[in-house]
């Protein structure tokens, strides 16, 4: 797999670099197989095995919160945050310029890939946001191996519905979700049993307040899957109701 890297997040300086931001040892995990590329949004030097993806598909697929900062009155493109975790994945949800927190799934492998895929489809969305661990200096942990992996194998059934895949540095979005939820007076209980949905929504509103900078594109290498992204999903009637009169 080939990772181009744009300018990282950096963390902020409220945020300490302590063990509990460090993410887990990751388990063994096979590699995948012609595995999708991750490309950045912003013309940078490249292997001679990438070149192959010109610069204008970048172009052509730029994250909704890039969009939305080019084109105020642009309008669809609904998103989907992940938070993975080891056991649970959170997962949150962005309509326009409302984030909120959406579920907690208990799932791994191609079950939970499966079920992205029927919350993307329920909730008209277009693109997954997907959290990918660093610690607060910036330099990626094992776990961020592991969720490079799902979200290749991600990318590539999404990409069969013209639907996109992003990275996205989610590090200090889990103590963010806390503090966000002590503040709005949730109790214990319920921060335990929702946290990982408010670190994806966090994760989201990060990645619309830098407009998508630092994002990576994971992009599957086979063309005819590069082709329906280029296309993208269905248009919605109620997004384009000019496109379908007449």
């Amino acid at each position: 797999m080939h990772f181009q890297q744009l300018q990282p997040f950096r963390a902020q300086s409220n945020f300490l670099c302590s063990p509990q931001f460090l993410a887990p040892t990751a388990l063994s995990l096979p590699k995948l197989t012609n595995a999708p590329a991750s490309l950045s949004l912003s013309p940078v030097k490249t292997h001679n095995s990438a070149r192959r993806i010109s610069a204008a598909s970048l172009d052509e697929l730029p994250p909704n919160a890039l969009r939305r900062k080019i084109d105020p009155k642009w309008r669809g493109g609904f998103s989907l945050g992940v938070d993975l975790g080891m056991s649970r994945t959170g997962v949150a949800l962005s309509k326009g310029f409302s984030v909120r927190p959406l579920t907690v799934l208990e799932l791994r492998g191609q079950k939970l890939e499966l079920e992205l895929l029927d919350i993307a489809l329920q909730e008209e969305v277009d693109e997954f946001i997907i959290g990918l661990p660093k610690s607060c200096n910036g330099i990626e942990t094992p776990q961020s191996n592991i969720v490079r992996s799902v979200a290749g194998r991600l990318a590539v059934r999404a990409a069969e519905r013209g639907w996109r895949v992003y990275l996205q540095d989610e590090h200090g979005t889990t103590s963010e979700a806390a503090d966000r939820m002590i503040s709005m007076g949730i109790n214990r209980s319920t921060r335990q049993g929702k946290i990982d949905a408010y670190a994806a929504m966090m994760l989201l509103e990060r990645y619309f307040s830098l407009a998508g900078h630092g994002t990576e594109l994971v992009l599957p290498k086979n063309l005819d899957l590069q082709e329906k992204l280029r296309r993208g999903p269905p248009k919605d009637i109620d997004f384009f109701p000019e496109e379908f009169e007449g």
